[in-house]
This record gives structure tokens, C-alpha cells and sequence, in this order.
């Protein structure tokens, strides 16, 4: 099944969900609980309205503490009514996520948990905690390997579908074999870092994707920095394609570019980049033999 139809089904799920929750907060008899589901139902609904299959990762951003926020407020203001939520928790932990948000919905799920020592026997309160320690164990172990395939992939895939754009491990594997095709094949191939703003890193990465050959690659190495090689005849017509490349792009950027078998160290090149003065082209001067 291709992704874009698996996006459409998530959002349909999605839309389901908020559709749910907004029913349960028009029927919730105390404001409290209306408003938490209500929130709730409003960050399914605004997910599933921004949520496409780009470059763009949403599963790591700040955006799905949400959830875990409302969730750890509803059990613990409304625990006589909404106890039963304490059982979501394990679909949370089930999900792909950083190791500080996975710790974080632990702790909100053991707060949540001990929350509920006044509402039920003191039995009942030490099974529900068994149970859910259990759940939460299996769902964190059901996460890890997917959890660990998606960091191996971010590090071979491509970061926008369809674009030759790549991230900085590419890069650094990248690097030698090109630097060495470039002495055998008798060509000039350069390295040339460009640096933006974030919020223009997006646009300007599909910009130079646009422009460059179909046997050359563009790569991310921050948020603020894009890369590509340039493989040329000489370095006189690398010239001339480097310029007419960054004549065309529209926007300021800080440039620096270095032939390849004359690079010393990507991390330098970089460091030197970030000490460059704004909007600024340093083309470094090939040492003569």
C-alpha cells in the first residue's frame, strides 16, 4: 500500500477519534471533564487537518506532548469519573517517540496511577498498578524495535519523497567515494555548503533539487544548512554553474564551497561556514601542487 493512502486512512482514524471525544465532552456533566475532552477532540481534529506525508517529522515535535498533558489532567481532576483513562496510557507508550518523551508518559502515567490511591481499595488500587505496569512494559517493548528501525531508515532515506535529498550521515559516507571518483575520473567535483534561516530551509532544499543533475544529491546537515556536490568538467565550468546555481535562488545565503579532494574535514568546512559573516560566498582557493 503506498504511504499516501495510509496517510488518508490515519486521517479518517484521526477525524474518528476527535468525532468521539467531542461527543463524550457535548455529554460530559462536569465543565472540567468537557473542556479536556473538548481540547482533546481539537488536537485530533487540527492533526488530522496539517497532517501530510512530507519531509516534515511530526511524530518528534513538541505537538504530542499535548496529548499526554490532557490525559495525566483528565485522570487526575476527574479520577472518581474518568479512572477508566488511566488505561490509555499504554497506547501512548505503544508509539515511536524520543527517550524523553517515552520518559515523560511514564511518569505521567505512574502520577496518574498513584492519583487514584483515594478512589479505589487499596487491593483494587495495587492490581490496577500491577496491570498497568504490565501494559506499559509490553507496549515500551513492542515500541523499541520500531522505535530503532525508524532511526536506521532516517539514516539512509531520503528526506523528502521523490527529491534527491539526503541527511548528513549520507554525506559523510558520500564524501570518499566522491572525492575519488573525482582523481580517477579526471573531473572537478566541489562541496558547496549554503546556509539559510530555518524557516527557509525547506523551500531552498527543494529549490537545489531542482537544479542540480540527475546524478547529484543535496544533503541536510542542520537546521540551518544544506549541502550539495557539484560535478563538473574543470573548475572553470563548476564556476560557472556554482554562479549561475546561486545568481538564481532569490534569497540571502552564506555560501562556502571546497573541491573535493582538497577537503580536509567536513566538520572544519562547517565551523568555518558558521564563523563566515552573513550573506558572504567563500570560494576556497585549491592549493597549487
Amino acid at each position: 500500500m503506498r504511504s499516501k493512502y495510509k496517510v488518508g486512512l490515519f486521517r479518517a482514524n484521526l477525524v474518528l477519534g476527535a468525532a468521539l471525544l467531542a461527543y463524550q465532552a457535548a455529554v460530559a456533566t462536569r465543565i472540567t471533564d468537557a473542556t479536556l475532552l473538548g481540547l482533546a477532540a481539537a488536537w485530533l481534529a487540527i492533526t488530522a487537518t496539517v497532517l501530510e506525508f512530507s519531509h516534515r517529522h511530526h511524530a518528534f515535535r513538541p505537538w504530542l506532548l499535548v496529548p499526554s498533558v490532557l490525559l495525566a489532567a483528565l485522570v487526575t481532576l476527574s479520577a472518581d469519573l474518568r479512572g477508566e483513562w488511566l488505561w490509555a496510557w499504554p497506547c501512548l507508550l505503544i508509539l515511536p517517540q524520543h527517550q524523553w518523551m517515552l520518559a515523560l508518559n511514564l511518569g505521567l502515567a505512574a502520577f496518574s496511577w498513584w492519583w487514584t490511591l483515594d478512589y479505589l481499595s487499596p487491593h483494587h488500587w495495587v492490581l490496577s498498578g500491577a496491570i498497568l505496569a504490565g501494559l506499559s512494559l509490553i507496549a515500551v517493548a513492542r515500541a523499541t524495535p520500531v522505535r530503532q528501525a525508524q532511526r536506521g531508515v532516517k539514516l539512509r532515506a531520503r528526506l523528502a519523497p521523490g527529491l534527491p535529498l539526503w541527511p548528513l550521515p549520507q554525506l559523510e559516507r558520500d564524501l570518499p567515494r566522491e572525492s575519488s571518483r573525482a582523481m580517477r575520473d579526471g573531473v572537478h567535483a566541489e562541496l558547496v555548503l549554503i546556509q539559510t534561516s530555518g524557516r527557509q530551509l525547506w523551500s531552498l532544499a527543494r529549490q537545489l533539487c531542482s537544479c542540480i543533475q540527475c546524478f547529484e544529491n543535496v544533503y541536510r546537515l542542520d537546521g540551518r544548512t544544506l549541502a550539495l556536490m557539484l560535478t563538473s568538467r574543470d573548475a572553470l565550468q563548476a564556476d560557472m554553474r556554482r554562479t549561475a546555481l546561486l545568481d538564481g535562488l532569490g534569497i540571502p545565503v552564506t555560501v562556502r564551497a571546497i573541491a573535493l579532494p582538497h577537503l580536509e574535514s567536513l566538520a572544519q568546512a562547517m565551523d568555518a561556514l558558521d564563523k563566515q559573516c552573513p550573506s558572504t560566498r567563500v570560494i576556497e582557493e585549491m592549493p597549487h601542487d
